[in-house]
């Protein structure tokens, strides 16, 4: 770990350790799944979004997070703020494992934020795309990261749901539950009766 921690950025390193330990253990998070990350620093320090973004505090929460997603073989992906119209940080090897769009922009301080500038700087190879579908994520500060998980979202609840002083909130998906009044759910014997149909068809 890079960062000298000092009593403000062990609190927000437990913090966020107490958030990540809640989710997981809620949530059966796919191998190879993407993970978005959506963090305002700014809201972390107790500011206003984009105000006063911090790159310490990126880095102690890409740090932990990735002490989560590693041992689990999952992908981070890290949302920018409007000012790069959201767009997503990822290594390169994931954008073209997930035949994501590259887009040519790169974080700063104002545009992108502290946890992308982070990120950006320890990755191997980073590239920003444009749009995702990931199973899950956090979203550290109302940083909206709903248009990058995929359709059906599920909310978790977590026992812990702040970092710092910002709201820590948490989406996984499941697939869509699709069909009429025919359709099933489980498959099981019932599945293989054949019968007559009455009435409409």
């Amino acid at each position: 770990m890079n960062v000298e921690l000092n009593d403000n950025l062990k609190l927000i390193q437990e913090n966020t350790e107490n958030v990540l330990t809640d989710y997981f253990n809620n949530v059966k998070f796919p191998k190879n799944g993407i993970f978005v990350l959506g963090c305002s620093t700014s809201e972390v320090s107790g500011e206003w979004m984009g105000t006063n973004p911090s790159l310490n505090i990126g880095r102690i929460i890409i740090d932990t997070l990735e002490d989560f997603l590693l041992p689990r073989h999952i992908s981070l992906a890290i949302q920018g703020c409007q000012h790069i119209n959201r767009a997503l940080l990822v290594e390169r090897e994931v954008a073209e494992r997930h035949n994501l769009e590259i887009v040519s922009v790169v974080p700063a301080m104002h545009a992108g934020g502290g946890t992308q500038v982070a990120a950006y700087r320890r990755m191997a190879d980073p590239v920003e795309v444009e749009h995702i579908s990931a199973f899950g994520g956090m979203d550290i500060g109302g940083t909206e990261i709903g248009m990058h998980v995929k359709f059906v979202q599920v909310p978790i609840r977590t026992t812990h749901h702040h970092i710092g002083a910002a709201n820590v909130v948490f989406l996984s998906s499941r697939p869509k539950l699709i069909g009429g009044p025919r359709a099933m759910y489980n498959f099981t014997e019932e599945n293989t009766e054949d019968y007559v149909l009455e009435g409409n068809h």
